[in-house]
């Protein structure tokens, strides 16, 4: 949203108002033009691409430890669900902190905010290879999410005050994208770097990735045209957030993120531990190129706007619902060809679903964009940090099947919440009609 301005005309939330200079005449009751991007037109390419950095970067770092959890299990000597605790205090703070620091966005812009937590983010990054025990790791790793909370509310702020509307689904698409690359690149680079030097030696290499991300993102993301600055007050945030809470589909699309969230934090906390056990026994930087598979969710979530226009929201949440559970029942095959096409199906349908959920929150706010992306956040996060944990300690009590069992639950909820959304909006199409009829 733009500083305040005075003037005539307004297009509607976050676009500009008309100069006090402008003459009233007959060519001013003609709609002003958007000056929102539009895909192909001025600065859409630099700000795609600095938000792919940025979406890049926080996942790299924010699951930087996922795929060497084997690892820093094996050198501190603890199990699974102790380890994965350098997962979920990243993910747990990042919830906790989303709000506050979308508040801040309101206050002092969304670029700042950003620019600021992963530069934050990014030091940190560079002391966590150097944690002498995982006390000081895991609260490294809480500080480092706490710093990254700044980032996913005030990107989808931006993108919803800066992009035409019809283009939205696929701009928050490439930034969910990013995330993608992000969780897969790290992933990746940390398997390989891990089994040649050593785990720490794996954090520090994600670590000089993310500097290059957030140097690219300062330089590439265009300023905010549309912002207009909020109160900091702690009564007109509450009030923000009481209204967000109060909008029941507002509700269900947290509840779908956080859901959608448990799955894959489960599925991916625990992987590891799978693949580099009997019958697989893989080495770890195979285990790390286990993640190429992000590279699905990739193209999934760039796909997403295509599948909202061709099935509509609901329609697209059935099918990642639907693909997702799939991917759960096929990882459950001995085969290591079994356990990545579930993989593939699991992660496909995860992105697909995370993207319409966040989209569309960013899409039905008309006040408080950032407070309503930071609820969706926290949700998400809180998801990602439940779903860690306990699928850590479902694995450690039946195996894989518990994991896959968590999972298989929090996706059946997915299908409920979403058959209530699809039943209120046949209720609200019903009770419409007879007034547009005598209207």
């Amino acid at each position: 949203m733009p500083p305040a301005s005075s003037g005539a005309s307004v297009i509607h939330a976050g676009a500009r108002t008309s100069s006090p200079s402008e003459p009233l005449t007959s060519a001013a009751a003609a709609p002003p033009a958007d000056t929102r991007i539009a895909p192909g037109g001025p600065g859409y390419r630099r700000m795609s691409f600095a938000l792919f950095a940025a979406g890049l970067a926080t996942f790299a770092l924010l699951y930087s430890t996922q795929a060497l959890l084997p690892a820093v299990s094996a050198d501190f000597g603890v199990s699974a669900g102790t380890a994965s605790w350098t997962v979920s205090a990243a993910t747990g703070a990042l919830a906790l902190c989303v709000l506050p620091l979308s508040a801040l966005s309101e206050r002092f812009g969304r670029r700042t905010v950003m620019t600021v937590s992963l530069t934050v983010a990014v030091v940190v990054g560079l002391l966590v290879p150097f944690a002498p025990n995982l006390g000081w790791l895991v609260a490294l790793r809480a500080v480092q999410g706490a710093a990254l909370a700044g980032l996913p509310a005030s990107a989808m702020a931006y993108l919803a005050e800066e992009v035409r509307p019809k283009a939205l689904v696929a701009a928050i698409g490439l930034f969910v994208a990013g995330n993608s690359i992000g969780g897969m690149s790290g992933r990746v680079l940390t398997g390989w770097v891990a089994q040649a030097w050593g785990w720490r030696a794996a954090l520090a290499a994600v670590g000089l990735m993310a500097v290059v991300c957030a140097v690219v993102f300062r330089v590439m993301l265009p300023k905010p045209r549309h912002f207009k600055a909020g109160s900091l007050r702690p009564r007109v945030l509450l009030g923000t957030v009481r209204e967000h809470l109060s909008n029941p589909l507002l509700r269900r699309l947290y509840a779908i993120g956080a859901l959608f969230m448990v799955v894959f934090g489960a599925v991916y906390t625990v992987i590891g531990y799978r693949l580099v056990e009997e019958p697989f026994s893989l080495p770890q930087g195979i285990v790390g190129s286990i993640f190429l598979v992000y590279l699905v969710g990739t193209v999934s979530s760039a796909a997403a706007g295509r599948l909202v226009g061709k099935l509509g929201r609901r329609g697209a949440l059935y099918l990642g619902v639907g693909t997702t559970a799939a991917g759960l029942l096929l990882s459950l095959g001995d085969s290591l060809v079994s356990v990545l096409a579930g993989l593939v199906l699991i992660t496909a349908g995860f992105f697909a679903g995370h993207s319409v959920a966040s989209s569309s929150v960013s899409g039905t706010a008309k006040t408080g964009r950032a407070q309503a992306s930071a609820l969706y956040q926290s949700a998400y996060y809180v998801g990602s940090s439940a779903g860690g944990t306990l699928g850590a300690v479902a694995f450690h009590a039946t195996g894989w099947s518990g994991t896959v069992l968590l999972g298989l639950l929090a996706v059946v909820g997915v299908a409920g919440i979403t058959l209530l959304g699809t039943r209120a909006a046949r209720v609200e199409r019903r009770r419409a009609a007879p007034v547009a009829a005598t209207g």
